[in-house]
């Protein structure tokens, strides 16, 4: 069972980028998939979900009209496009898997977690 984000970096306030999760070793389509992110000192925050299908997705208020969480059925990936990115969303980021019938962003419901990705804005 793995799951490997990947996709961070480095970039400028009002930047862009796309973190990208890969899953293998398990059943993607009984699984929701989603987001977290953790910043040095802080809680691990929910950041965006998608349902198995893609048809049911959720996503922070914080993160809302900025990242955009899509999956690609055929490939086991999910995407979140950050947009308009700003210096509080650097973070290390995680995904995740759960099996649940709707997207949620309900930490302990997610059973599977994988290494994070860094990402850095600068102001």
């Amino acid at each position: 069972v793995q799951l490997q984000a990947s996709g961070g970096g480095f970039v400028q306030a009002g930047g862009s980028l796309r973190l990208s999760c890969e899953a293998s070793g398990f059943p993607f389509d009984d699984y929701v998939i989603a987001w977290f992110r953790q910043a040095p000192g802080k809680e691990c925050e929910f950041v965006a979900s998608i349902s198995w299908n893609g048809g049911n997705t959720l996503a922070s208020d914080s993160v809302k009209g900025r990242f955009t969480v899509s999956r690609d059925r055929a490939k086991n990936m999910v995407y979140l496009q950050m947009t308009n990115l700003k210096p509080e969303d650097t973070a290390v980021y995680y995904c995740a898997a759960a099996r649940s019938a709707a997207a949620t962003s309900n930490a302990p419901s997610y059973s599977r977690w994988g290494p994070g990705t860094q990402v850095t804005v600068s102001s």
